[in-house]
């Protein structure tokens, strides 16, 4: 189940305003603080879950939400927020590319 916040469709609602609507991917980026679920515009492909919600459709691979239970949505003061239900594990801050300064503090962007 993907869900879409008032607040997020709102925002999405701003961006089309002058522009066709395309589909809203759901896809898991990551650094080296792990895994974390982002959003981009694209097109279905086979083995996508499609939603229609809010006016939008929204994309995400069956794999993904096999693992990762009900998406949320959600408009916050920095951006949009695309949480799970199951948090996605893997990461390890401090070590790898973000160097001696860790998560928090500017090294990793978590």
């Amino acid at each position: 189940m993907i869900t879409l916040s008032d607040a997020a469709k709102a925002q999405l609602d701003n961006y089309f305003a002058d522009k066709e609507k395309s589909a809203v991917r759901i896809f898991v980026g990551g650094s080296c603080c792990g895994p974390k679920l982002s959003l981009a515009l694209d097109e279905a492909r086979e083995g996508d879950e499609v939603v229609e919600t809010g006016g939008f459709t929204l994309l995400a691979e069956k794999s993904l939400l096999a693992v990762s239970g009900a998406i949320s949505i959600d408009m916050t003061e920095y951006g949009f927020s695309v949480e799970s239900e199951i948090p996605l594990e893997g990461g390890s801050c401090g070590s790898g590319s973000c160097g001696s300064s860790g998560c928090g503090s500017g090294g990793c962007g978590c």
